[in-house]
C-alpha cells in the first residue's frame, strides 16, 4: 500500500495485559513492520539549522492502543479478509524466540488458531480505521 496520510490512517493495538516492556517490545516491532510495510509512510531525513541530520519519521499519527487479547483475535480475523487494509499480527510466540530462525521454525510448526496475539497494526482507509477502533482506549 502507497500510504497517504490525507486518505489512510494507521494504528497499533496491544493486549493491555502485557507488562510495559513487552508492550514496547510489541509495539516497537509492529513499528518497524509499519515502515516496511507501507510504501510513503516514513518522511526523508531532514537536517537542523546547524546540519545536523535526523532521520526521517512517520508523516502521520500512530496512536497506541489498548483492548484485551480475546478483542485482537477477533479483530485480526475481521481484518484480514479486507484486502483495503494492511494488517500486522504480532504474537506471544514471536516475542518468546531468541533469533528469527528459532521464530520461523516454531511458527511453521504452530497452527494459527493456536498463536496468541499481542499486538496487531492495522492501516487502512480513515474511516474503516476508525470504525475498527475507534472505542478503544489510548495507552498511556
Amino acid at each position: 500500500m502507497r500510504f497517504d496520510s490525507e486518505q489512510h490512517r494507521c494504528t497499533l493495538i496491544v493486549d493491555q495485559d502485557l507488562p510495559p516492556g513487552l508492550a514496547m517490545n510489541a509495539a516497537s516491532v509492529v513499528g518497524v513492520s509499519f515502515g516496511r510495510a507501507l510504501e510513503n509512510l516514513v518522511g526523508p531525513a531532514l537536517s537542523s539549522q546547524d546540519r545536523l541530520i535526523f532521520p526521517g519519521v512517520i508523516t502521520a499519527p500512530l496512536p497506541v492502543l489498548l483492548t484485551s487479547g480475546a478483542h485482537l483475535r477477533e479483530l485480526h480475523q475481521r481484518c484480514a479478509a479486507d484486502d483495503t487494509l494492511v494488517v500486522l499480527p504480532f504474537s506471544a510466540l514471536a516475542q518468546s524466540c531468541r533469533s528469527y530462525e528459532e521464530y520461523e521454525a516454531r511458527l511453521r510448526d504452530a497452527n494459527s488458531s493456536a498463536i496468541e496475539l499481542v499486538a496487531l497494526g492495522l492501516a487502512g482507509p480513515k474511516k474503516a480505521i476508525t470504525r475498527l477502533t475507534g472505542n478503544l482506549k489510548l495507552y498511556r
